[in-house]
């Protein structure tokens, strides 16, 4: 309570009888803290102890769920505005000390506000430090406390938690999923299709512009299409063609999907142009010929279409 309370709450008790003898102020201070201490003996008083340090002294943890490297400016514009706005960070990291080596902690919590109080300090606001709460914890409660900060949050993709989810079984729940779920408090069937998530063929996650554009349904979409091996078969083909090509997650998923159908058979008088951007097929129907193709198809892979069908006509 602050000096300017005290003497409110004084005033207040000095107007209920003046012929009681008010009791010492110092009596009162050193009952507070009696209380204090019993509450915190008793353990229903936990005191913390938050420190202002530069971020330069904190590494992640090695099991830390988040890809570090991925943490731009950009995907963290909302952190950096809400500190410079409030002229600091409100919400201390979660962080264990370290025994030797150049830094003094690892982060359990808090990789986005290390990375914004870094960028800030590094962008003209030096003034900002990095707020953090020591605790002292173990691998496997590091990673439940982990997992309950960021279970909820969209700014986390799936892959990242599925790889972190596929780690911690083997590391600290024996490969037990009913162990592991049971201890998160999860249903088996929520944790089963992250852990299906991690196994993603790796040729299948380099399709995709970024692992944090991979949701757990792709994996349980792409699933039902590598039915059986030659499926698979197509499905990696197809993806090992995107990669690079800066496809959005929506492009590869439809071009991942179609490749897994399998091919229907055409008309012996059918004749098929390929092209890497999109396939063009000859119908003949006696005099007439139909070029078919899609809608969405580049123009591009359509002129060289059509140029193949009028060098057929000439031989």
């Amino acid at each position: 309570m602050s000096k300017k309370h005290d003497a409110i709450f004084d005033d207040i008790l000095s107007d209920l009888g003046a012929d009681e003898t008010p009791e010492p102020r110092g009596s009162a201070r050193f009952l507070k803290r009696s209380t204090t201490m019993a509450e915190q003996a008793a353990g229903g008083r936990q005191e913390k102890v938050l420190r202002l340090v530069d971020p330069a002294t904190c590494v992640m943890w090695e099991g830390h769920n988040r890809a570090y490297d991925l943490l731009t400016a950009e995907n963290c514009a909302d952190l950096i505005e809400g500190m410079k706005a409030q002229g600091q960070q409100e919400f201390p990291a979660i962080v264990r000390r370290l025994s030797g080596g150049d830094a003094e902690y690892e982060v359990i919590c808090g990789a986005r506000r290390h990375f914004a109080v870094s960028w800030l300090r590094a962008n003209n606001y030096p003034q900002f430090r990095y707020l953090i709460e020591e605790r002292d914890l173990t691998d496997e409660e590091a990673f439940r406390l982990a997992d309950i900060e960021n279970r909820d949050r969209e700014d986390i993709s799936d892959f990242e938690r599925a790889r972190d989810y596929a780690r911690a079984c083997e590391m600290y729940y024996g490969g037990q999923q009913k162990v592991m779920a049971e201890r998160l408090q999860v249903s088996p069937g929520f944790l089963s299709r992250f852990l299906q998530l991690a196994k993603l063929d790796p040729r299948i996650v380099a399709a995709f512009p970024s692992i944090r554009e991979l949701r757990e349904v792709h994996a349980r979409q792409l699933r039902a299409v590598m039915v059986d091996s030659d499926a698979a078969t197509r499905v990696l083909e197809e993806a090992d063609r995107l990669a690079g090509q800066g496809a959005t997650a929506a492009e590869v998923m439809s071009a991942l999907k179609t490749a897994g159908k399998a091919p229907r058979k055409r008309r012996a008088h059918d004749e098929l142009f390929t092209h890497p951007l999109g396939n063009v097929s000859l119908k003949k129907q006696g005099k007439v010929h139909a070029l078919r193709f899609s809608a969405t198809l580049p123009d591009k892979a359509l002129r060289a279409a059509v140029e193949e069908y009028l060098k057929s006509r000439k031989g």
